[in-house]
């Protein structure tokens, strides 16, 4: 808080500058003056550039809003879950005239229904007790007497004959 002291020089101070005080705040004003009648001027003699301006602000507005309503996806996404009813699994019989035709031998129709199971040929090897490269032979001795190329058309095509279950 100030003492009386304190008040009664800030308010000498006031009054020794008061013709400076005076000085600048009619300056303020006139420089006010000044502008708001600049910018009347500026508005009366270029009405035109600036109706022209907010008519283009506003159609560059009104064509982000509509980019950005017709960029949205249409499409929704719905999961449905469905319960699939699985049959029991009936008894399988080998088409043995099937497999006597193609000639696969015992190892072979065993890499083969390993395939099926879905184990790769290291995992095989390692369940028969070979080396990866005899998997690897077996595997495409099945595919050229099944005349496929893949595992998956394999497996298929030995499921559809009935020599896999």
């Amino acid at each position: 808080m100030l003492t009386a002291n304190e008040l009664r020089m800030k308010w000498h101070a006031i009054t020794r500058n008061r013709q400076n005080i005076l000085y600048g705040l009619s300056l303020a004003v006139l420089l006010f003056l000044l502008k708001w009648l600049e910018l009347r001027f500026l508005i009366i003699h270029h009405a035109m550039e600036i109706y022209i301006g907010m008519v283009a602000v506003i159609f560059t507005a009104l064509g982000v809003w509509l980019s950005l309503k017709l960029a949205r996806p249409k499409v929704q996404t719905v999961i449905v879950e469905k319960p699939v009813p699985v049959s029991a699994p009936a008894t399988f019989s080998m088409n043995t005239v099937e497999l006597d035709r193609l000639g696969l031998s015992g190892r072979e129709l065993e890499v083969l229904q390993l395939m099926a199971d879905g184990l790769s040929n290291q995992e095989i090897a390692g369940r028969l007790f070979v080396s990866l490269n005899t998997i690897k032979t077996h595997a495409s001795r099945v595919f050229e007497k099944l005349d496929v190329k893949r595992r998956t058309q394999a497996v298929e095509k030995a499921k559809r004959l009935s020599i896999i279950p």
